[in-house]
């Protein structure tokens, strides 16, 4: 099965190389299915496939860098000749946890670069927005998509719940795209439990993080509810 990329005839952000490590770990246990649910299909085409193509559409000449647990490096490779996806991309073995693939995958970026972090999942993301992120990165250092909570929430402390504005507070998203040098001093930190994304790594380095609007669409998908609204979305054309 051929999923071939769009075709597009111009170049944007030209200044610097631009790389997206795509975290592809994932083992679909909330998903309660026996395939890793990267590789799940939404509407005939795998999902790490949706979302790679948008990010070549977005950004014509980006480089991919693919981390994978070691032991699916060569079943992924298979599924790529499987299903005619041809692309330049780099293959890295992934780490203990999510912060340690990171750090692998910026072993396979060199120089000046805009480097930016998704999550194979997310397959909703739009051109405007990835697009949008580097934009914004490339002028001020980093940018981290964040969306608006709407619901109400409470804050637990000393085993009681607290009202809090959720005004106050916002949902992060990926891709979290930041200049390289950044990102790589930041990962020459220590690991820390607290590390559950490369803003809190790059934080910790005393950089200050730029959110920028994101997209209510642009979920990551765990569950099975989630697939069935990536389905009616990418079917009506998103």
């Amino acid at each position: 099965m051929n999923f071939g990329l769009f075709t597009i005839h111009y170049s944007l952000f030209t200044e610097m190389q631009k790389y997206v490590i795509i975290a592809a770990g994932g083992i679909g246990a909330r998903m309660k299915s026996p395939i890793p649910k990267q590789y799940l299909s939404v509407n005939d085409v795998p999902i790490i496939i949706h979302t790679i193509n948008k990010f070549q559409f977005a950004i014509p000449g980006i480089k991919i860098v693919i981390v994978l647990p070691p032991d699916r490096i060569n079943s992924w490779e298979q599924f790529c000749f499987e299903n005619d996806f041809v692309f330049n991309q780099d293959i890295c073995a992934g780490g203990e946890t999510r912060f340690h693939s990171i750090k692998n995958g910026l072993e396979s970026i060199h120089g000046h670069a805009l480097v930016a972090i998704h999550d194979a999942v997310r397959p909703l993301i739009t051109v405007a927005l990835i697009q949008d992120i580097f934009k914004h990165a490339e002028a001020n250092g980093n940018a981290v998509p964040a969306i608006k909570m709407d619901q109400t929430i409470r804050v637990l402390e000393d085993g009681k719940s607290k009202a809090v504005d959720r005004n106050n507070y916002r949902i992060i998203q990926t891709p979290q795209c930041f200049h390289a040098d950044i990102l790589r001093k930041a990962y020459q930190q220590d690991y820390d439990v607290s590390f559950t994304d490369d803003a809190t790594v790059v934080e910790r380095t005393g950089a200050v993080i730029n959110l920028i609007e994101g997209d209510i669409n642009n979920i990551k998908i765990t569950t099975q509810q989630d697939m069935l609204v990536a389905e009616t979305l990418i079917a009506s054309g998103f």
